[in-house]
């Protein structure tokens, strides 16, 4: 029995998984991993030395826990697949918008923990949301806690909040990397060579962040304290608030909230 199954082989399992193996949350023969794609599985086996198969049912079956790394989209063909099982395996599930409510019609008697991760997990500076599902038991939520803090920081939320942390942090790393583009394209524009100008971009953002996260400052505090009279930055403030971004950004939030609410529905 595997101590961990997971079900789909693709970024987030991948961000997921190698950072276990990393921090020797769990050895290589700990887990096993389904994948439709030869290729994906052969990937897999070589980089991670994992147990790999392309079935579904198998790593369900033979697992302590499953974790569901799939598109909502084919959910319902996976849960044929798996079919019924011998055991009551804790299901983890990061599929967007899917509600516990749903996974526990499609896992009966299951506990279940329904997780919102987002890709900086990757590099273990990741943002997760946990919410359990009504026969998850405190232990089920300290082995997701466990799980998902080798890829970065981890809230417990109700449910209720899901689809808008879906919005904000799990939408959010795509609209911080337009910002970063936006800026090195600025900085191109005003005369700087290309790498130069994404260093500066990068960096930038990323301190800003270190920056309020350790100083505990309010956003619009740091704002003021860079913003000096009739300076450069209030001119590039009065534009920004101009053009609207501050509600673009806001709005986009909201657009991904409301997907992530469709995406639920059977």
């Amino acid at each position: 029995m595997f101590k961990l199954g997971v079900i789909g082989g693709g970024v987030m399992a991948e961000a997921i998984v190698s950072r276990l193996l990393e921090k020797k949350i769990y050895q290589p023969q700990e887990i096993i991993i389904s994948d439709p794609v030869a290729t994906r599985r052969d990937f897999w086996s070589r980089t991670y030395g994992l147990e790999v198969t392309e079935s579904n049912q198998g790593v369900a079956q033979d697992s302590v826990a499953v974790l569901l790394a799939i598109k909502p989209q084919i959910l319902e063909t996976v849960i044929q697949q798996i079919g019924r099982l011998d055991h009551n395996p804790p299901v983890l599930s990061i599929l967007a918008g899917v509600t516990l409510e749903r996974l526990e019609t499609l896992f009966p008697g299951h506990p279940i923990i329904r997780i919102m991760p987002n890709t900086p997990a990757t590099v273990g500076a990741g943002m997760t949301a946990i919410a359990g599902g009504k026969n998850a038991s405190r232990e089920h939520l300290e082995l997701t806690l466990q799980l998902f803090s080798a890829v970065g920081q981890v809230v417990e939320i109700p449910e209720s909040l899901m689809d808008g942390v879906t919005g904000l942090s799990g939408s959010g790393p795509a609209f911080v990397a337009l910002m970063v583009e936006a800026l090195a394209d600025g900085g191109v524009g005003a005369g700087l060579p290309r790498p130069i100008a994404q260093q500066l971009a990068l960096q930038t953002v990323l301190g800003t962040a270190q920056l309020l996260q350790e100083s505990g400052l309010h956003p619009a505090q740091l704002k003021d304290r860079v913003t000096s009279p009739g300076g450069t930055t209030i001119a590039g403030v009065g534009q920004l608030e101009k053009q609207g971004f501050r509600s673009a950004i806001i709005e986009a939030v909201l657009a991904a909230y409301r997907r992530s609410q469709e995406l639920g529905k059977p």
